[in-house]
């Protein structure tokens, strides 16, 4: 065999060896949660004598020429990723130490402390006794005394230290990667997590029967709103985390999902968030569902729209200091105190630009999952329901003491805003305490705004005194005559109104009913004789005076396709027989061209409809 070939199958089982030695170290718990955000680097370190240096940004150099077995590869790694796991590279310990010889051999102290409790792989030393000061005091002590002899050599980068710092992280690196996530916090959570499978090993071999999945931080942060944050208090507590590989798996779901419907968040186990950041996530689900954002769309493009929210949601998050913002997520300084419908707008006028911009959930659906799902999805998610799962309290509405999804959410906010002020929490957003308090003073009701519109604009003629017909005469003075109310009789000054209405294949007789009886109901209470009619499908019909209860039998419905509406308020704004101030009002189903009216109008759409314009009058939507 030739010594290029001896020579590639040695460096292929060198190559193998750290890989194994690598899987080792991350098959415990602890080192997995620090090997998560540390890497090895493809190039090796040099020297005969050392094995393998980190640097505070978690790239592992090992000794790629050096023969070994895994097993004391995974010592190694397991030293180097337990010196990140104490934050021996932390910036904020760093900041108060000299890095220096008796750092770097003090810290090892304390690596080889807890060591003892990891039991990873071959070790490579033979330790002296340890002493059992912490590593700064430590360090202190031997910068004046001189490091001893058997401390000198306990790392593994043998006659350097084992530990070394990164060139700084350019402006552009800040920007696009972020601040880096402080090692501590890893251990932290890695040590949580190991605890939580020891406790469950012993209870199966106790022969007790797990029931449940381990806990995870997503777990703890509704509790943690419960008792530190009372805004979502009462809101955290009506939702049920769903935790399923395979539904987020479907669903392409990148950190979680809500349903306010089912009153169910849907979050992804792999997703690897801090405790702070999970907060952030859940407090951002619970927002999207109690400000019902799944039913404000009104026709809008369902992800734009979920984007838009996300900018909002996301400002409020960060300026009240809820949580940390995973890497990745909306945020845009510039948008700050916007509301969800002017950014939607915004984002609107680059749509390309728009649907790259991705949400906690999937690209395809967002993170809010609502009605626009399609019908397979939605069987999916009802058949994701678990057997037995807690049903939301809004469910039972119907037996006494329920309430439905819209009371539930007003009330949880409401009250949650309320103990927010009582308790001194601070102050909030001003975007979000206002959408709050609308929540608790609801708009009124379409036909009501229709009401208060007609009695806006339709000006009728007030009564006058005359004594063409003589009042009552007081009782006291029975001789004297006292003029009477009348109402003047001109013809000129009729009080009227304009209505332009969409009789297309597509219109809604449901919309048209409720539309017509409204209409019929304002004019016969405001003795209001008659309105001017115009019929439009491809062209306009002109109906003339209508009795307001005559104009629903008049209607006919033609089955043609889209609908040209402008023809009939030209021909209304040029009657020589319609006032010149006469209000118009347009009942569509918003399946129609560009309307330019010139005076006042206002328009009547279905529900969840969307013009395909920017209306300059109001626009009210038949529930």
């Amino acid at each position: 065999m030739s010594n290029a070939r001896v020579e590639a199958k040695r460096r292929e089982r060198r190559q193998k060896a750290i890989a194994d030695g690598w899987g080792r170290a991350r098959s415990h718990t602890v080192l997995d949660h620090l090997a998560r955000g540390a890497s090895l680097s493809t190039e090796s370190l040099t020297g005969v004598d050392g094995w393998a240096v980190v640097d505070d940004r978690g790239l592992i150099t090992p000794n790629r020429a050096r023969d070994a077995e895994p097993g004391e590869w995974a010592w190694v790694f397991a030293h180097l990723l337990l010196h990140l796991g104490l934050g021996h590279l932390d910036e904020a310990q760093l900041a108060d130490v000299e890095f220096d010889a008796p750092y770097w051999a003090a810290s090892c102290v304390a690596v080889h402390r807890f060591a003892d409790a990891v039991h990873v792989g071959t070790p490579l030393v033979e330790l002296p006794d340890l002493p059992g000061t912490d590593e700064l005091a430590l360090s202190r002590s031997w910068r004046e005394t001189g490091v001893p002899e058997p401390f000198r050599a306990l790392g593994t980068g043998g006659a350097r230290p084992c530990l070394r710092l990164a060139p700084p992280m350019s402006r552009w690196q800040l920007q696009y990667h972020g601040k880096p996530r402080p090692w501590t916090e890893r251990f932290a959570r890695g040590l949580i997590a190991s605890a939580t499978e020891a406790m469950e090993r012993a209870a199966d071999a106790r022969g007790h029967t797990r029931h449940r999945r381990a806990m995870g931080e997503w777990d703890r942060a509704p509790a943690w709103f419960v008792s530190s944050f009372p805004l979502l208090g009462a809101a955290a507590a009506g939702f049920t985390l769903v935790v399923d590989v395979d539904v987020v798996r479907a669903w392409n779901i990148a950190f979680a999902a809500v349903d306010a419907e089912h009153g169910e968040i849907y979050v992804n186990p792999a997703a690897d968030l801090s405790a702070e950041e999970w907060r952030f996530v859940l407090a951002h689900e619970m927002l999207h569902a109690a400000l019902r954002h799944d039913r404000r769309a009104l026709g809008r493009d369902p992800y734009l729209w979920n984007v838009a929210c996300d900018y909002v949601i996301n400002g409020w998050l960060v300026s009240m200091g809820v949580g940390e913002l995973p890497d990745g997520c909306l945020h845009d300084q510039q948008l700050t105190g916007m509301s969800a419908e002017s950014v939607y707008d915004t984002l609107s006028t680059d749509l390309r630009r728009a649907r790259k911009l991705v949400t906690l959930g999937s690209r395809e659906a967002g993170d809010v999952l609502g009605d626009w799902l399609s019908e397979p999805d939605a069987v999916q998610r009802r058949s994701s329901r678990r057997a037995g799962a807690k049903p939301p309290p809004w469910r039972d509405g119907d037996r006494a003491g329920g309430v439905d999804l819209d009371e539930f959410y007003r009330r949880a906010l409401t009250q949650g805003l309320e103990y927010h002020h009582a308790q001194g929490r601070g102050r909030l957003p001003a975007g979000l305490e206002q959408e709050i308090r609308a929540l608790d003073h609801p708009p009124l009701p379409w036909d009501a705004q229709l009401a208060r519109w007609f009695d806006e604009h339709v000006r009728a003629e007030l009564p006058v005194r005359g004594y063409a017909r003589a009042s009552r005469r007081q009782s006291a003075t029975p001789d004297i005559p006292r003029p009477g109310r009348v109402r003047p009789e001109r013809l000129d000054r009729r009080v009227t109104f304009g209505v332009v209405l969409d009789t297309s294949g597509s219109m809604n007789a449901e919309l048209l009913g409720k539309a017509l009886g409204a209409i019929a109901s304002y004019a016969l209470a405001r003795d209001v004789p008659a309105a001017r009619v115009v019929f439009c499908d491809a062209v306009a019909h002109d109906a003339g005076y209508l009795a307001v209860e005559d104009i629903a039998g008049r209607v006919k419905v033609r089955g043609r396709g889209g609908t040209i509406l402008q023809p009939g308020v030209d021909l209304l704004q040029r009657a020589a027989d319609f006032p010149a101030d006469g209000p118009i009002l347009i009942i569509t189903d918003a399946q129609c061209d560009h309307v330019r009216p010139r005076r006042e109008h206002a328009y009547l759409v279905p529900r969840g409809a969307r013009l395909p314009f920017v209306a300059r009058g109001p626009v009210f939507r038949v529930a």
